[in-house]
């Protein structure tokens, strides 16, 4: 009975873990470089908390468009920012490595909106936390050179909204291109105004 109830978990992992990448299959697909695709992977299925493949982008509603509210609507609001980003890349000189980067960061960016342990409410510091658990996953991992780009460029896509609820800074705000254009793409992601087709590939 024992060794039936580990196959069983063993089996209900895989599962999970396959459908998780699978949410993810066309956005992983556009990193090129080995390595920051596996470890993306590997993030996705060993450190994201599972919330973040269930929650609405907005915890009021107010924040988002209709398409990234309710149960998924974060994996939605992620994936149009990927898409945004894929899209300008072919009117923009950003090199391979750089795309990769982005790519990686806006598949991860909001991974812990909720904080490590799933909160009502967006935390504010979120992308500190994310940066942090993500680096820190890295050097578990041995993957810290990898890690490292990728987490500077989640710490500050939140732009200019870096201040908490009582006006103190508590978020680095974009200084490198590459920094603002994350941001942009998150911001582009969240207008109300901007709905997208899902079904249309870039």
């Amino acid at each position: 009975m024992e060794i039936e109830n580990e196959t069983k978990t063993a089996t209900e992992l895989a599962t999970t873990a396959a459908s998780k990448l699978s949410t993810f299959c066309t956005e992983l697909n556009y990193i090129k470089n080995e390595k920051v695709h596996s470890f993306v992977e590997k993030c996705l299925t060993e450190l994201v908390p599972d919330y973040f493949f269930e929650v609405p982008a907005s915890s009021t509603g107010k924040y988002h468009p209709a398409y990234a509210l309710g149960s998924g609507g974060l994996i939605r609001h992620t994936k149009a920012a990927v898409r945004i980003a894929k899209g300008l890349f072919t009117i923009m000189s950003i090199n391979e490595t750089d795309q990769d980067n982005i790519i990686a960061a806006l598949i991860l960016h909001d991974s812990f909106k909720h904080g490590k342990i799933k909160s009502t409410y967006t935390i504010a510091t979120h992308p500190k936390v994310a940066a942090t658990e993500i680096c820190d996953f890295a050097r578990q991992n041995s993957c810290e050179e990898v890690a490292l780009p990728i987490c500077e460029l989640i710490l500050t896509h939140m732009g200019q909204w870096n201040k908490d609820y009582y006006g103190n800074v508590i978020l680095p705000v974009p200084v490198t291109s590459l920094q603002h254009f994350v941001h942009m793409c998150d911001y582009l992601a969240s207008r109300k105004y901007l709905e997208f087709n899902f079904e249309v590939t870039v």
